[in-house]
């Protein structure tokens, strides 16, 4: 067994501010902005609904590593979910989707 112990980074303002300085960091992060404004307001809306991902998985019928998949999916190039997954999963929030071009 291995017998160092793990000692994560700490993911404050000065540990992100020295990430963004780094070359290409900076333009890659902002590339992403789409996705991770996506990926919060989902995240804030399950907070918001008080629903953990089994309770969601149970009102739209399919499995937590589904709705796991589906949170993560903004960042990952390797599946995009579509509109009527979307709408159910807003619909397991009490929500609906609504979009906007601005």
């Amino acid at each position: 067994m291995n017998s160092e112990k793990f000692e994560p980074v700490p993911h404050d303002a000065d540990f992100n501010a020295k990430l963004l300085a780094k070359d290409g960091v900076r333009e890659a992060y902002d590339a992403l902005e789409d996705e991770y404004k996506i990926l919060n307001v989902l995240l804030h809306a399950r907070k918001d609904s008080g629903l953990t991902q089994d309770e969601i998985a149970l009102r739209m019928g399919t499995t937590k590593s589904a709705i796991s998949r589906l949170e993560s999916s903004f960042h990952s190039n390797k599946h995009s979910p579509s509109f009527s997954t979307l709408r159910k999963y807003a619909a397991a929030l009490g929500k609906r989707v609504e979009i906007s071009l601005v």
